[in-house]
């Protein structure tokens, strides 16, 4: 693209200098008009070489469960032990969702609340249309967008990957048009989110003037674990339903109507690392059963992803002084490292370049560990701890039902930057920094609207 367009810039210049025949004509004849008519062509031609369109986020909606789908901790605690009948298995499971961050009104899919539960086809299929049905009408209707006024349609489900694929059922629902550029991502887990925005935003810098519609969510149903491996029943505890729908345009005419502008996306995987690769994968266990297990290594992991992430980052949204006292300790780190092996490298203070910060909802030591991290305050997590308290751990979705709450409670204001981290499986580490275009109305009704007054709670802790 950049070889096109330098090549077009050259024959642009070339009949220039050609019309004003200045090819006969000596350098020094060259008058003071003609070489500045010269270098403003130059730099009006490298101006519409390189400018990048910018990418709007028009608006987004989570979905919200029924009050009858909620899963009441003393009702999953029940469901295991019908199910697996083991003591020492419902132990260990009511330990990691007492202190799992969860609260009472985490739902699950209606397949999950039979006995035994049903993981089938059929089931997981509902789960997923009841989810994406529901917010891709809500957010269409909501803005008057016809249908085939979509461009790029990208969906991202991980563990659970149909024929015809989740683009074509959404397709197919809402008559989507026969040209749509439809792409859908599976096995990417819960940073898919964000892998999706910057797979649409790829396509829209390639489409001009086009709206592009993410759709986000993890099915449930299909991957509930049944066996005995520790590892693999965590999972069982964290993930609940959930799911997102992100309107995105990159026209010119829509900034005015636009919540945020997409000014930086930054991604990290460390998959080329087998402790890396293996903290979060899926294999069956002894009995064939099969579960996604959750090493031990997983906050060491990502908190190396992120690290990674974070120099890249770093530099695009950090003040200099920042990143002076970065560089300074690093290079004192490397002088003095024999001499002082626990000299600690300088934190770089990312509240002077956000003011609002949506962790991945992993869990809650995920959000302990991230906090820590980058030294962050406990109100810099309330979002996060509210989104997992209420939702549970929805996966790919869970850091826009962050930006939500933030929205719900009024706190996102014009000029406002938003940083969204997500982490999934690979392993991975994704970066979305958000710049609010207009203050957001906390009237307009959301996922948290109708319960927003009760938050934020105080969460039960329980000892090791």
């Amino acid at each position: 693209m950049v070889q096109f367009n330098l090549m077009t810039m050259e024959a642009l210049l070339s009949k220039y200098f050609s019309v004003l025949n200045l090819s006969v004509i000596s350098q020094d004849s060259i008058s003071v008009t003609q070489s500045l008519a010269a270098i403003a062509l130059i730099l009006i031609l490298l101006c519409f070489c390189f400018k990048s369109s910018s990418i709007y986020l028009l608006d987004y909606v989570c979905y919200l469960p029924p009050d009858d789908l909620r899963v009441p901790h003393s009702h999953f605690i029940e469901h295991v032990d019908l199910c697996i009948s083991d003591k020492e298995i419902v132990d260990f499971e009511l330990k990691v969702l007492e202190r799992s961050g969860i609260g009472v009104e985490a739902c699950m899919p209606e397949s999950v609340h039979e006995l035994p539960p049903n993981g089938s086809m059929k089931d997981s299929q509902a789960e997923t249309e009841l989810v994406l049905f529901t917010i891709v009408k809500d957010l269409l209707s909501k803005h008057n967008v016809h249908p085939k006024s979509i461009d790029i349609l990208v969906s991202n489900c991980s563990l659970f990957c149909p024929t015809p694929s989740i683009t074509s059922m959404i397709i197919n629902k809402f008559g989507f048009r026969s040209n749509i550029k439809s792409v859908n991502l599976s096995g990417m887990g819960c940073s898919a989110g964000l892998l999706s925005i910057s797979l649409a935003k790829d396509l829209l810098r390639v489409h001009k003037n086009s709206l592009a519609l993410v759709l986000s969510m993890d099915a449930v149903a299909p991957n509930g674990y049944r066996g005995n491996a520790k590892s693999k029943l965590i999972a069982n505890a964290l993930f609940r339903m959930g799911g997102a729908a992100i309107l995105l345009s990159n026209r010119k005419q829509d900034k005015g109507m636009a919540k945020y502008k997409l000014q930086h996306l930054v991604r990290t995987h460390l998959g080329s690392n087998d402790r890396a690769y293996q903290s979060v994968y899926q294999e069956p266990d002894e009995n064939e059963i099969v579960g996604v297990s959750l090493s031990r290594e997983l906050l060491k992991v990502a908190a190396s992803a992120l690290r990674i992430n974070i120099t890249k980052l770093g530099p695009l949204v950090l003040p200099y002084s920042e990143q002076l006292c970065y560089g300074w300790s690093m290079i004192f780190k490397k002088i003095w490292a024999v001499e002082n092996k626990d000299m600690n490298i300088y934190v770089p203070n990312f509240k002077k370049a956000f003011e609002h910060f949506c962790i991945h909802a992993g869990g809650k030591s995920v959000i302990d560990a991230i906090e820590e991290s980058l030294k962050l305050q406990k109100e810099d997590g309330e979002a996060s701890r509210m989104a997992l308290y209420r939702f549970g751990n929805t996966s790919s979705s869970s850091v826009w039902y962050e930006l939500c709450y933030l929205e719900a409670k009024g706190r996102v204001k014009k000029g406002h930057r938003v940083w969204q981290i997500a982490f999934g499986s690979g392993f991975k580490c994704n970066s979305a920094v958000w710049k609010c275009l207009s203050d957001v109305d906390p009237n307009v009704r959301n996922a948290w609207s109708d319960r927003i007054h009760l938050y934020p709670v105080e969460i039960p802790v329980f000892d090791s």
